[in-house]
C-alpha cells in the first residue's frame, strides 16, 4: 500500500529505530508498503526509503535505483572506508546532490565513504554480507542514517556544506541561521 512519507519536522524521524526481532506478516507488509511508496515517488524521484519515514521505528529500508534493488533489515556496518568521496565529484560526471523524500526538493553535496560492508537480513529473512561502493554505498549510508534518527541535512551542516532548494530547474542556496 502507498503510504504518506513523514516530513523532516516529524519527531518520529529523530528516534533511533528498533531491530526487527520477528520476521512476520507485519514486516512483510511493511516491506511491501516501502516498495510501493518508493515506486510512486517521481517528483522528486527517490532511490531509498526507510521504515521511520512511514512512521515505523524499525530497522528496515528498501533501495531501488536502476538495477540496484535491496531490502535491508537490521543492517550492521562491518567495515567502512575512511576515504570519503564528494557527491559533487562522483564519477566525474554531472553533480550528484544528496536529497531526501522527507525534505523534498532540498539537496546538499555530501562526502560519504566510497565503500561499506554490511551484514543484514534480506526480504526473505536470510542473512547477507555485502559490499557496496560509490553511489550504492551513499544510498545505504543515507538509509542507515534514517534508522539512527539522522537526516541528510544534519550531515550537510556537520560538513559545513550548503543546502540548496531546487525550484523547477533553478538551484537556490538556502540561508541557514
Amino acid at each position: 500500500m502507498i503510504r504518506k512519507i513523514l516530513q523532516s519536522g516529524d519527531p518520529v524521524l529523530r528516534k533511533k529505530s528498533k531491530p526487527v526481532t520477528k520476521f512476520d506478516k507485519k514486516i512483510i507488509n511493511l516491506i511491501q508498503d516501502l516498495k510501493d511508496t518508493l515506486a510512486t515517488q517521481k517528483d522528486p524521484e527517490g532511490v531509498g526509503l526507510a521504515a521511520p519515514q512511514l512512521g515505523k521505528n524499525l530497522r528496515v529500508f528498501v533501495c531501488s535505483y536502476k538495477k540496484f534493488n535491496r531490502v535491508v533489515i537490521n543492517p550492521e556496518i562491518i567495515e567502512i572506508s575512511k576515504s570519503p568521496h564528494s557527491a559533487k565529484a562522483s564519477r566525474g560526471k554531472k553533480e550528484i546532490m544528496e536529497g531526501c523524500l522527507s525534505l523534498p526538493n532540498y539537496y546538499g553535496p555530501l562526502k560519504r565513504s566510497q565503500k561499506i560492508k554490511i551484514k543484514y537480513l534480506n526480504g526473505d529473512g536470510k542473512e547477507v554480507i555485502e559490499v557496496f561502493t560509490n553511489f550504492e554505498a551513499q544510498i545505504i549510508l543515507h538509509e542507515i542514517d534514517h534508522l539512527e534518527g539522522i537526516l541528510f541535512m544534519d550531515r550537510v551542516f556537520e560538513q559545513k556544506e550548503s543546502l540548496y532548494k531546487l525550484t523547477g530547474k533553478d538551484w537556490e542556496e538556502v540561508e541557514l541561521v
